[in-house]
């Protein structure tokens, strides 16, 4: 399938409004309100778009921020599941970063992380979906 390139039409009728407004439209949750924010369950997460895993718990630390934050994506920082781009949006530039194989918005990185890879990747709740390990 690809994911990319569907109608609004398509996302509209299988997302809710703030997974929606955040993951097509570039949205963001406010801080300490996600529902994976506290999460300390071992498993995935993945998009809430196409599926695809992008996080694992292994790499999910409280960064104090209010967002579920990563020091990494599933498959490494030079990995292919995650795309960035400038983000130049409310005055402040950020780098985005989305989900390569559909596109969605999931949040940003920075560069204030844990070791090893220095890297905080802050995620939107409701950009993902999580898998618990049986």
């Amino acid at each position: 399938m690809d994911w990319k390139n569907q109608p609004k039409s398509f996302w509209k009728e299988r997302l809710t409004d703030d997974q929606y407004r955040i993951t097509r439209e570039g949205g963001t949750e406010r801080a300490f309100t996600g529902e994976y924010n506290g999460n300390k369950e071992k498993g995935e997460y993945t998009c809430v778009c196409c599926g695809v895993p992008l996080f694992s718990s292994d790499t999910k630390y409280d960064s104090g921020s209010g967002w579920p934050s990563f020091y990494q994506p599933i498959d490494g920082v030079n990995g292919t599941r995650i795309e960035s781009q400038p983000d130049h949006k409310l005055g402040m530039e950020r780098i985005e970063v989305l989900c390569h194989n559909c596109g969605a918005h999931l949040g940003h990185v920075f560069e204030d992380g844990p070791r090893p890879t220095g890297q905080r990747y802050c995620i939107n709740s409701a950009s993902l979906k999580f898998q618990g390990k049986k």
